[in-house]
């Protein structure tokens, strides 16, 4: 094996394990088990991931592709894409012309449940 083929892997494995303890704490789910190799966290129910997809609003507009690539091994695109709807019914989140989602009024929205 070449040497800088294995310097590159292990530069890879580095940032994914950052990657993945930044998922559990961004996040805010629950570590079942941890080792060096792996991370296994719960799956969010649908209360929790309401609470990361307006997290990740607050930041700014994402596409549903953006959300997902974040969530990917957490939530389907289609639990991603139902969670939006049931917010866009709320009138919490709309979507604009350019396929982004984005919270509705957000310097209003102070994260309180919507009745």
């Amino acid at each position: 094996m070449h040497p800088m083929s294995k310097k590159i892997n292990m530069e890879k494995i580095e940032r994914i394990d950052t990657e993945n303890k930044n998922l559990d704490e961004d996040l805010g789910l629950r570590v079942i088990y941890e080792d060096p190799e792996i991370l296994v966290i719960t799956a969010p129910n649908e209360d929790e991931l309401r609470e990361i997809v307006l997290n990740m609003l607050r930041t700014g507009p994402k596409t549903l592709k953006e959300m997902h690539a974040r969530l990917a091994g957490i939530a389907s695109e289609d639990k991603i894409r139902r969670c939006l709807i049931r917010m866009m019914d709320e009138g919490v989140v709309i979507i604009d012309d350019e396929g982004r989602y984005r919270l509705l009024g957000i310097e209003e929205f102070d994260g309180e449940e919507i009745e």
